[in-house]
């Protein structure tokens, strides 16, 4: 279990984390952003990456901006509020005989 804290890593070697919320202690409502930097056995860190996932108001509508590709297919990753998911940095790698050792997700504070 890790409880996000923004702008606080929650490192691990497990490549799949579950963000635990719930009604008491929700992310807000709307984008939340996240941040991967992976760590290879050499301890060279990895440019980060992003996602941000959408959380949707238990009452009133939620605004999402998508971009899509010329097919229109998109990555839309929307949870309901107060519901728990999982991250997952399996597809994460490192340069052969190098392997990814450590997991930093971090949620990253709205400014």
């Amino acid at each position: 279990m890790a409880v996000f804290q923004p702008n606080v890593p929650v490192t691990q070697a497990d490549p799949l984390v579950k963000v635990e919320v719930s009604r008491t202690n929700p992310l807000p409502v709307g984008p939340n952003r996240f941040r991967l930097v992976v760590v290879d056995d050499q301890g060279n860190p990895s440019e980060p990456t992003f996602i941000e996932v959408i959380v949707l108001a238990p009452t009133d509508p939620t605004a999402v901006l998508d971009v899509v590709n010329d097919a229109g297919a998109r990555i839309d990753p929307q949870v309901p509020f107060g519901t728990t998911f999982l991250l997952s940095g399996a597809r994460s790698t490192d340069v052969e005989p190098g392997r990814v050792v450590e997991y930093q997700f971090t949620l990253v504070a709205r400014s």
